[in-house]
């Protein structure tokens, strides 16, 4: 299974409509997970019209995107947590371990600072970083993940702009 982890697009102040770099991935994914500051439901729509999208609410959403604070689902036997912020970088990984105690992986955003880490339990925390506002960051980036049988056989952070 291909997912596409996307967070912090933020429109439509700077996603205007899906970037061509950006559609590029979402043309192959299986599944598009949003972990939050999509802003607007617009962008729910259009990125739907790739594949099945999970999105979380983030603390710029406004009123018209209807998603929950948390979600955990399950892809391909994965069990996936997602929050926005999981707060400060000191304590996350036992912080999400105790929000999300089933969790293999748990994908977050808030910061736009990509981050792929893996805890000694196995706990695993990836933050795709933004597409479309990088910040301090060299780049705005997005996340691809690989699930095989219930296993994460790859987590990349790619650059997009």
């Amino acid at each position: 299974m291909r997912v596409v982890a996307l967070s912090d697009t933020h429109a439509p102040r700077r996603w205007r409509s899906c970037p061509p770099r950006v559609a590029e991935h979402l043309r192959d994914a299986d599944v598009i997970l949003h972990a939050g500051d999509v802003c607007v439901a617009s962008v729910l729509d259009e990125l739907a019209a790739f594949a099945p999208v999970h999105v979380v609410k983030g603390n710029n959403d406004g009123p018209d995107v209807v998603a929950p604070e948390t979600l955990e689902v399950t892809l391909e036997g994965l069990r996936i947590g997602m929050i926005h912020d999981s707060g400060p970088a000191k304590g996350r990984l036992a912080r999400m371990r105790r929000r999300f105690p089933q969790a293999d992986l748990v994908v977050f955003g808030h910061s736009h600072i990509p981050l792929d880490e893996e805890g000694a339990d196995g706990l695993r925390v990836f933050n795709p970083g933004s597409p479309t506002d990088r910040r301090r960051q060299p780049h705005g980036t997005l996340g691809l993940l690989t699930i095989e049988d219930g296993v994460l056989t790859r987590a990349e952070i790619v650059p997009v702009t």
